[in-house]
């Protein structure tokens, strides 16, 4: 079952969701109240631009919409939009941070 881990700031505390069966990053977030913003929710403001410190393996690659924007702003190789990114079932953490509020 992969655990999801928020990261409200580089020095901020973390809040965290569990996500049986994977499913949309952006949905987890909802639900867990996440301290991830939000915005377009369709990959065209980067607003929700996370850092992924730890489990990147256990999301889907990013799809060509995603890394096209993902390429326009930078940040760092293993940055992903939570409104695009797409967590796999099983086992695992996934440690995020908001490039947003860090």
């Amino acid at each position: 079952m992969p655990k999801i881990e928020f990261l409200a700031s580089a020095a901020g505390s973390a809040k965290q969701a569990e996500a049986p069966d994977g499913g949309v990053l952006l949905e987890i977030c909802d639900d867990a109240l996440a301290p991830i913003p939000f915005s377009c929710r369709s990959a065209s403001c980067a607003t929700c631009h996370v850092e992924v410190l730890e489990g990147s393996e256990l999301l889907e690659p990013a799809e060509e919409s995603e890394q096209d924007l993902l390429d326009v702003i930078g940040g760092p190789p293993n940055s992903r939009l939570a409104c695009q990114a797409i967590v796999k079932p099983g086992p695992g953490l996934i440690r995020l941070r908001s490039l947003d509020a860090g």
